[in-house]
């Protein structure tokens, strides 16, 4: 037998002539992988054509993301990951090549006996992360419903949370950054339990709200807009003592101070250019939701973002009350059509959400609609919950923006003025419907019609996956593309109320007819590319004159419900 030191002197031998040899071998040595990727014999160039190869595939795969009965599908590309691959690969070279030999053989061997296995370090914008995680959250049955305030006119509204259930967001975040290493995918599964909802944090609020009054000016050299601030204040001491009672909301009168000039008094040189417009069409005739849409521009129209600042529709909108002057209409709630207060106001803010797109601003939060609606097509929709799900976007330009919003005569219209750029590039949107989700029709048997009868309580809508893309235009040429959103669409079931015998003592439980009926689901219609849109944009400064941009659906659609079923 050959002596142990014999053997070892024999490696040190064989792995210090390998070493030298290495040396001035430009290739990566074997045992060497990244992320489990296989390095050995390539170069540089090679191992980061082979890496970003990887990549391109690996931020496309759909994670699936289970609470329960819920999913929610996302891709890497949604987060804006960014993986690191040149510092991967220099780690990768450099193993078996440091000056010291002795290091050398230990990194040789080691790679060659145990492996060398780099981690391909990485980063993505955690506020995108935080919205899929508030997507989630809100699809949770009886899901925690957080404290919120909003300033409505002379009053600040504190509303108390309400315990629910929830997710562990540094769970959710733990399991998809397991998800981003190239060799891992695997489905996430959430455990939902309750919780309480934040306590209100009195003194917090006073710090966010308390302003003093300012008025608004501009400087033009360096141009410059400083926007009106009006002044808010109210006694801490008194808000301490009402909040003692126990409430589910609570009132506290605020001293108000207005500014003597507001932007709008400034001049059209503030915002001399129109950055964007969109708009869609609503029905006038329909007195409740109209009234909704105009409450809800008139909060809009004026209002100026600051260049780096967040906009919040929540915010900005506040509660929608009856006291607010909010009416009932219809919206979407537990998958049916439904009555509720300040229903259609999702329409202005997916208006919003289009003009905010194509005036190249970042989309911080925005979140589709359970179903599509009638006035925006796939992907170009942006649903808001109040206390749960929120419109936000940030002024990524170099000056300031300003919103002129409005609803008349059936036309809800939004406008983005500001002052345009060096490089202003030309936005369209486009979306591929992906796969047509067909609706159902479910029967449910009922007293209060004559037995015998039929009676549709909802019509029927199809539904659809669908991906959206922002793509980048100079003279009328693409110069880029980016994943704008990946959004599913339920079907809307259609239901039918059928009468029975009043003879009968029991009332039948709901009878869903086989997929397999004709009459029952609606076939699915082939993927299609909508139509690309933009806005018109003024060639001239002074007076835009732009005929106005207006949306019709593009997801199938087999059964035309009345026009109040589908005005959301």
């Amino acid at each position: 037998l050959i002596p142990l030191t014999v053997l070892l002197a024999l490696a040190i031998i064989f792995s210090t002539i390998f070493a030298l040899i290495n040396i001035n071998n430009n290739k990566i040595i074997s045992g060497v992988t990244i992320d489990k990727v296989i390095m050995k014999g390539l170069n540089r160039e090679e191992a980061i054509e082979l890496i970003n190869k990887k990549i391109e595939e690996k931020i496309k795969e759909e994670i699936i993301i289970k609470t329960g009965e819920e999913e929610t599908t996302i891709t890497l590309e949604q987060l804006e990951l960014e993986y690191l691959v040149q510092d991967a690969v220099e780690k990768a070279y450099s193993t078996g090549r440091n000056s010291n030999i002795f290091v050398n053989n230990y990194s040789i061997l080691k790679s060659k006996i145990v492996g060398e296995d780099i981690n391909l370090q990485y980063k993505y914008n955690e506020e995108l992360l935080q919205s899929i995680a508030a997507d989630i959250k809100a699809k949770i049955p009886n899901g925690v419903k957080q404290t919120t305030y909003s300033v409505e006119d002379n009053e600040l509204i504190i509303t108390k949370g309400v315990k629910g259930f929830s997710i562990d967001e540094a769970d959710l975040k733990n399991q998809i950054e397991n998800n981003i290493n190239l060799s891992n995918h695997a489905e996430i599964n959430l455990a939902t339990f309750e919780v309480e909802p934040n306590e209100i944090d009195i003194e917090k609020i006073y710090n966010e709200v308390h302003t003093e009054a300012q008025d608004a000016y501009y400087t033009k050299n360096p141009f410059q807009i400083y926007p009106e601030v009006v002044g808010i204040d109210f006694d801490l001491d008194e808000a301490k003592e009402l909040l003692k009672e126990d409430k589910e909301e609570y009132t506290i009168p605020l001293i108000i101070t207005k500014p003597k000039k507001t932007v709008n008094e400034i001049g059209t040189e503030a915002f001399p250019d129109l950055l964007s417009t969109f708009s869609t069409r609503y029905d006038e005739s329909n007195v409740p939701r109209s009234t909704n849409l105009k409450i809800a521009v008139s909060k809009l129209n004026g209002k100026v973002i600051m260049p780096g600042e967040t906009f919040s529709y929540n915010s900005t909108l506040g509660k929608r009350t009856e006291e607010a002057g909010y009416r009932g209409a219809a919206g979407y709630e537990g998958g049916k059509v439904v009555d509720m207060i300040g229903g259609g106001i999702c329409q202005i803010s997916s208006t919003l959400y289009d003009a905010v797109v194509y005036a190249n601003l970042e989309i911080v939060e925005r979140h589709n609609h359970a179903f599509t609606t009638s006035y925006v097509g796939a992907g170009k929709d942006a649903t808001v919950v109040y206390g749960a799900l929120d419109f936000k976007f940030k002024n990524t330009r170099k000056f300031p923006v300003s919103l002129k919003a409005s609803a008349t005569n059936g036309i809800a219209r939004v406008e983005i003025y500001g002052i345009k750029e060096e490089t202003e590039y030309e936005i369209e949107i486009v979306t591929s419907i992906t796969e047509s989700i067909p609706f159902r029709v479910i029967y449910e048997d009922s007293y209060s019609i004559p037995a015998g009868t039929e009676k549709v309580t909802q019509y029927g809508m199809n539904g659809c996956r669908s991906i959206t893309y922002k793509i980048f235009k100079l003279n009328g040429s693409e110069v880029s593309r980016e994943v704008l959103s990946r959004d599913k669409y339920d079907a809307m079931n259609k239901y039918i109320t059928r009468g029975i015998s009043a003879a009968v003592t029991e009332e039948p439980a709901p009878v869903e007819p086989k997929p397999s009926t004709p009459v029952e689901t609606q076939p699915a219609a082939k993927p299609e590319t909508s139509e690309t849109e933009k806005p018109n944009i003024p060639t001239t400064t002074e007076k835009p004159t732009t005929p106005e941009t207006t949306q019709t659906p593009t997801t199938p659609q087999n059964t035309t419900p009345p026009a109040n079923q589908n005005s959301l």
